[in-house]
């Protein structure tokens, strides 16, 4: 079955050929596995404060920039392609709008407030429950449909959506196409450039 993407060219003399990168499955069930090391640092109350400001600040990030791509791509083409799709794509929609609710509170409260806690476990339970749904169920059915070569244009695309992606929760943005891919990159310039004049951590590589 071919996904909802643009026709790739022809490539005469090689009906094998297929674009490089990751497909789609790889690329979202190791983002899940990291952002779950995120979360397990989060919510350690070994780790000490000053960390776990920095911490929260990343998976803030991550998992808004996460969020923001598989809005743009996986959830269309579940919709697209998989029995109940549509209805299965909504129900995740809306609860990652929940997500980036509770990133938003988190995203002003301090370690020492005692409802930092809360909020930390709260988002790793839901995100703990977005990857059983997307790791146990949307990306193997897709990944039982789509070809090769639509799975790994998918991978691409979800890489550099990530890129262009906000780094700060926006529940109020469009959460579907087309207009979450203009709205959520031009978002994300302003959220970049606070983050440059903060100095604010977003990869897990700035911890």
């Amino acid at each position: 079955m071919t996904l909802p993407l643009p026709p790739l060219p022809d490539v005469p003399g090689d009906e094998s050929w297929k674009p490089a990168g990751e497909e789609i499955v790889t690329v979202l069930t190791g983002e899940h596995r990291r952002i779950a090391e995120l979360c397990a640092r989060l919510t350690d109350p070994a780790t000490p404060a000053e960390e776990r400001t920095r911490v929260a600040e990343v998976v803030i990030a991550t998992l808004t920039r996460h969020l923001s791509a598989e809005e743009q791509y996986l959830y269309p083409a579940v919709a697209g392609t998989l029995e109940d799709g549509r209805s299965l794509a909504e129900r995740e929609v809306a609860e990652d709008r929940e997500i980036l609710l509770t990133l938003q509170t988190l995203s002003s409260t301090k370690p020492a407030d005692p409802e930092f806690d809360r909020l930390a476990g709260d988002i790793c339970g839901k995100l703990a429950r977005h990857a059983e749904v997307a790791d146990g169920r949307l990306l193997p059915e897709l990944a039982d449909v789509a070809s090769e070569a639509d799975l790994i244009r998918l991978g691409n695309r979800i890489e550099v959506a990530e890129e262009a992606a906000p780094t700060r929760p926006h529940p109020g943005t469009p959460a579907t196409p087309p207009w979450n891919k203009v709205v959520d990159p031009a978002v994300a310039v302003v959220d970049k450039v606070l983050d440059a004049v903060t100095g604010r951590p977003t990869y897990p590589k700035d911890l």
